[in-house]
C-alpha cells in the first residue's frame, strides 16, 4: 500500500512539474503578438518586378538555399531563385507591454545570420509616446532599433532581451550589424528629425547581442558629404512639413577586394533620394570617413545593401521610384556590383 501511494505521489508530482512548465511557457508566450504588416496584399507567388517595398533587405540563407526579403512594413517574402517570390509572411513577434506598444510602425528590418542564429535588426516607432519636443519643428516620437532572434530564417523573431540599446529620448532608426576584431557593433542613424543634421553612430554590443556596452560614438553627419542637399532647399516635405536639415539613412558595410572598409548610406540630393558611399581611412568603424563626392546611385534610388547569390554573383538591392510627377510606390531593384578592386562599382541592372 505504501509502495502504491508512493508511486501515485511521484506521478502527481511529475504531472504538476509538467503542467507548471507548460503553464510557464504559455504565460511567457502569451504576452507576444505577431505583428500584422501594412499594405498586405493577398498571399501568393509573384515575379520580382511586381513587388512593392521600401528599404528592401535580402538574406541569402545557405542552410535552406532560399532568399528571404524584408522591408519597411513588416512582411517577409521567400524565393528559391530571385525570380518568383512567395508571401507575404508575418515574422515579427513583440511584447505588447513593452515600449513598442501594441501596434508599432516597422521600419527598415535587416536579417543577419550570426553565430548560428538568425537576428532581425528592426526599427519600431510608438506614435503614442513623445520623448522630446523641438519647438516649431517636431514632437519626437519613441523610435529606436531593437534586436530580435529566431531559430529559423523565416522566424518568428522575438526580442533578444528587454534592454534598451540606446537612450530612450533619442530618435533612432536603420540599425545594422557589423563585427570588428571579434566584437559585434550596432551602427545606426540618430535621426535628422531630431538632430537637424543626421548623424551615423555606433555602439558595441554584448557577445549575445542582448545589450549595448559603453557610450555611442559618432562617425559622420549628413552635411559632411558634398552631394546631399538640405531638405527645405530642395522643396522636400517630411510628413507634410517643410523641415530644414540633412538626412542620414540606411548604413550598410562591406569590404573591398583590397580590404578597404566601405559604407553604403542614403540621403537626398539633386535628383531626390540617392545612394551614397563612404570609406574609412583606417579600415575601422572609428574612421575618419572619406565621403565620395557623387552618389553611387542617383535618381530617387537608395537604402541599398549587398548580398551574394548562391552562384556567387554580388548584387545590390535597393528601392527605386520614378522622377515623374506621379511615380507610384517604391519598388525593389537589383544591380550587379563589383567590389574586387579598391572601391565599389556598379556593373549594371540585374534582371533575375
Amino acid at each position: 500500500m505504501k509502495k502504491k501511494s508512493f508511486c501515485i505521489l511521484i506521478l502527481f508530482f511529475g504531472f504538476c512539474m509538467t503542467s507548471c512548465h507548460w503553464m510557464k511557457r504559455m504565460d511567457s508566450g502569451g504576452k507576444y503578438k505577431l505583428l500584422t504588416g501594412w499594405r498586405m496584399p493577398e498571399f501568393g507567388t509573384i515575379p520580382f518586378d511586381s513587388l512593392i517595398m521600401n528599404d528592401p533587405y535580402i538574406l541569402a540563407d545557405e542552410a535552406t538555399k532560399m532568399y528571404y526579403m524584408v522591408g519597411s512594413g513588416g512582411t517577409l517574402w521567400k524565393s528559391p531563385d530571385l525570380k518568383m517570390w512567395t508571401g507575404p509572411h508575418l515574422y515579427i513577434e513583440i511584447d505588447t507591454t513593452s515600449w513598442m506598444g501594441s501596434n508599432p510602425l516597422i521600419w527598415a528590418p535587416e536579417l543577419h545570420k550570426y553565430k548560428g542564429k538568425y537576428y532581425c535588426f528592426v526599427t519600431f516607432t510608438n506614435t503614442k509616446i513623445i520623448v522630446d519636443t523641438i519647438p516649431g519643428r517636431y514632437n519626437v516620437q519613441r523610435r529606436s532599433t531593437h534586436i530580435l532572434v529566431a531559430e529559423k530564417a523565416e522566424g518568428p523573431y522575438r526580442p533578444v532581451s528587454e534592454h534598451n540599446y540606446l537612450p530612450e529620448n533619442w530618435s533612432v532608426l536603420d540599425g545594422t550589424l557589423w563585427e570588428e576584431e571579434g566584437k559585434p557593433y550596432l551602427v545606426f542613424c540618430h535621426e535628422w528629425m531630431q538632430t537637424i543634421d543626421g548623424i551615423v553612430k555606433y555602439v558595441e554590443l554584448s557577445p549575445d547581442l542582448s545589450m549595448s556596452i559603453g557610450e555611442p560614438a559618432s562617425m559622420f553627419k549628413g552635411s559632411d558629404a558634398s552631394w546631399p542637399r538640405e531638405m527645405r532647399s530642395i522643396g522636400e516635405l517630411t510628413f507634410g512639413m517643410p523641415l530644414n536639415g540633412y538626412v542620414t539613412d540606411g548604413p550598410f558595410f562591406f569590404r573591398t577586394g583590397t580590404g578597404r572598409l566601405g559604407m553604403l548610406w542614403s540621403s537626398w540630393g539633386d535628383r531626390r533620394y540617392a545612394q551614397g558611399v563612404a570609406y574609412s581611412k583606417t579600415g575601422s568603424l572609428a574612421g575618419p570617413w572619406l565621403q565620395v563626392d557623387t552618389p553611387l546611385v542617383p535618381d530617387n534610388s537608395g537604402h541599398g545593401m549587398l548580398f551574394r547569390t548562391f552562384e556567387g554573383k554580388q548584387l545590390m538591392v535597393l528601392h527605386h521610384q520614378g522622377l515623374e510627377e506621379n511615380p507610384g510606390p517604391r519598388k525593389p531593384i537589383l544591380l550587379e556590383v563589383d567590389t574586387s578592386g579598391n572601391e565599389i562599382k556598379i556593373v549594371g541592372r540585374y534582371n533575375p
